[in-house]
């Protein structure tokens, strides 16, 4: 049975307003705890001491739950061969307790691709506003369509075999207490540590988020241009933000052991340039990883700049399977 949105159905032009999701503290507590343990999004009273004063939701938090929203809006319906990543997500609004959102898209841009003629790419702006009307996320991405016409032809893909794995080195550095701003060097890098994809954590996080046959049903996800059971985008970038806090808690436990003094990080304003090179599969073992590219002060906000990373995503076989640019604030050298 053919889906009901082909890539011929997205006009350039057209939009569409969907969902309805209440986000509960719960909510939000559950979400960080297992992808983003930041003070801020943890704990109440922790958060009103914080850069951000109050408890709100993840980041990544508001992403997953866009997504789901647009897989129950279309693309569950939808002839989706995924996406090959994200131009740009800015987080405009904090999602606080109690938040009402919901989402809308707008159809930038729709042109066939010239390598594979059973498929279309279409460029979309989604955006996810409060109760209020408020804009709180906004996302520029392409999205890969089979054609209609040629819908059968897209399926049937098979996982490409891969080589021997080359050696990689297990240990993490010792972690040392996190510069302030002025002596951040440019170029400086951090090994945030490996995760292994299973199918249990695939599933676990794909059926809450983005529930896509080619992530939660190994047998579906045989069949389609994947050839097996592969992880959800948004999870593999997910894990990226857990490994990155661990990381840093490691290095705020090291500053004390040392009586040290180490910087804290604030909240981030959004990411742009995300790239999802090759799929993540039930097996693969993904080393993070984080350089400083830019870092630019802040006179709007005193004690604080804005630092500016690349993040990569590496498997077992040395291949980048995500990479994107991030900006977070950072702290100054306390006066």
């Amino acid at each position: 049975m053919a889906p009901r949105f082909c890539f011929e159905d997205f006009e350039p032009g057209s939009t569409m307003s969907y969902g309805d999701v209440r986000v509960s503290k719960e909510d939000i507590v559950a979400f960080a705890a297992r992808y983003d343990p930041q003070p801020f999004h943890l704990d109440p009273e922790a958060a009103r001491k914080s850069f951000v004063g109050e408890l709100i939701a993840s980041g990544w938090h508001t992403c997953a739950l866009q997504m789901r929203m647009v897989a129950d809006a279309f693309i569950l319906d939808a002839s989706s061969m995924g996406s090959p990543g994200i131009d740009e997500v800015r987080w405009m609004l904090p999602v606080r307790p109690g938040d009402r959102l919901r989402a809308r898209h707008t159809v930038l841009e729709a042109r066939r691709s010239g390598s594979r003629p059973e498929m279309g790419l279409v460029r979309f702006r989604f955006e996810t506003l409060n109760q209020n009307d408020e804009v709180v996320l906004e996302q520029t991405n392409w999205i890969m369509f089979a054609l209609r016409e040629r819908y059968r032809e897209a399926g049937q893909g098979t996982r490409p075999p891969l080589g021997a794995a080359p050696h990689v080195a297990e240990a993490d550095p010792p972690p040392v207490p996190l510069p302030f701003f002025e002596d951040l060097e440019i170029g400086s890098s951090d090994e945030l540590g490996a995760y292994l994809f299973t199918a249990e954590n695939i599933i676990d996080f794909a059926s809450a988020f983005d529930p896509q046959l080619f992530h939660v049903d190994p047998d579906a996800a045989a069949r389609s241009h994947f050839g097996a059971l592969c992880a959800s985008g948004w999870h593999t970038a997910a894990i990226w933000m857990k490994q990155m806090v661990g990381h840093r808690n490691r290095c705020r436990a090291e500053a004390e052991r040392l009586g040290a003094p180490g910087a804290e990080l604030g909240p981030s304003p959004g990411f742009r340039d995300l790239k999802w090179r090759k799929p993540v599969y039930v097996g693969d073992k993904i080393r993070y990883a984080s350089r400083v590219v830019e870092k630019r002060e802040l006179r709007s906000r005193a004690g604080w700049g804005l630092v500016h990373r690349h993040n990569t995503g590496m498997n077992q076989h040395g291949e980048i399977v995500l990479e994107f640019r991030s900006a977070v604030f950072h702290q100054r050298r306390p006066a």
